[in-house]
């Protein structure tokens, strides 16, 4: 006798699907017979996992900036912006001339937090204006083209990027002067949190938490969120849809400018390349979260960026793997695999940033 659920399941469930869930069936448990052995064998004190919690937190919350972008673009273009990652790059690899001017004249040490704010400023403003230029002139004369041109463009765009910033700025990697205020560490009872990680936790919540309240509650958000609904309805309503395009833009570009200088303060380096990973990343969040999807995007991020962290040591240190945290990236995609096996939609499904009015 079968079970009414498993048999209406049965009825929708095609050949690959089923083989699809057992290959996350296996992952899944070959990801708790690790974990349970790693804890088991306690090889790590409650200090050590509150140490990888907070860099996954400080990692996932830079992610998290970066994703809205991404999500923000799909939700009223329809299209992934793969030259998103630059726009990142630009900000913070532009930021460190001005970083390194105000160290070697002294002035970050004097003033740091008129520096950083000068710092933040730049990079913000940067990013913006290449996220500005990238709709205007990459992307609004295609925007009735078939998905694909926009799409081939927008990795044209970014390789462009890449390649003139190289020029402009050098292919080496310059290392962003460092903070004084932001050495040392804090701490909270037993457990000490690094300054510059605190920091990083904080601003990038302060700014998501901006942005969010921003698309949700002022009228410029709301007639984001009704072009990302239906363009043709909104343009009846008087809502000029090339400003809110634009406006969109200039958001995920204030957010990438602003994440890229919290990465610097984090990695300390910059350098033309370091847009890929992290935006590689970043897209992954906000497949992860559900594309569109605004606090998907801040969720996938943040768990993206403790899977990455926590990950390694707990998934595989119990298997006898070897150097466990080189395959971090691994474990990051083997959890967008596996979450998009049983929620294809990601973790709080696809919806555009408009559904709630």
């Amino acid at each position: 006798m079968e079970f009414p659920v498993w048999q209406r399941l049965k009825e929708r469930m095609t050949p690959t699907d089923i083989v699809m869930w057992l290959i996350g069936g296996g992952m899944l448990a070959l990801i708790i017979w690790g974990s349970t052995a790693t804890l088991i064998a306690g090889r790590y004190t409650a200090h050590h996992w509150f140490d990888f919690m907070v860099f996954g937190l400080a990692q996932g919350s830079i992610y998290a900036l970066i994703a809205m972008g991404y999500t923000m673009v799909y939700g009223i273009l329809r299209m992934i912006n793969f030259a998103h990652s630059e726009v990142f790059m630009s900000g913070p690899y532009t930021a460190y001339f001005v970083a390194a001017f105000f160290n070697s004249s002294g002035f970050l040490e004097q003033q740091p937090i008129i520096s950083l704010f000068a710092i933040f400023l730049v990079s913000m403003s940067v990013s913006t204006l290449i996220a500005v230029l990238l709709e205007r002139i990459a992307y609004r004369p295609l925007r009735n083209a078939p998905r694909l041109v926009p799409l081939i463009t927008a990795i044209g765009a970014s390789f462009f990027l890449q390649y003139t910033f190289r020029g402009l700025y050098g292919s080496g990697f310059q290392a962003y002067p460092v903070v004084k205020i932001l050495e040392g560490e804090w701490a909270f009872w037993d457990f000490r949190i690094l300054k510059f990680q605190a920091v990083v936790i904080v601003a990038a919540a302060l700014l998501m938490a901006a942005l969010y309240t921003f698309i949700q509650r002022t009228r410029v958000g709301k007639a984001i969120r009704a072009v990302s609904e239906d363009k043709e309805a909104s343009a009846l309503m008087g809502i000029d849809i090339d400003r809110m395009i634009v406006t969109t833009f200039v958001i995920g570009g204030m957010a990438a400018g602003a994440a890229g200088v919290l990465y610097a303060l984090m990695f300390k380096q910059v350098h033309f390349f370091m847009g890929f990973i992290p935006g590689i990343k970043a897209f992954t969040a906000a497949v992860l979260g559900g594309i569109g999807n605004i606090p998907g995007a801040m969720l996938g991020g943040i768990f993206l960026g403790l899977v990455e962290s926590v990950g390694p040591s707990l998934f595989l240190d119990g298997l006898g793997i070897v150097a466990p945290y080189q395959l971090k990236d691994a474990i990051a995609f083997t959890m967008l695999v596996l979450v998009l096996i049983f929620r294809p939609t990601g973790i709080l499904g696809e919806k555009l940033a408009v559904k709630k009015a």
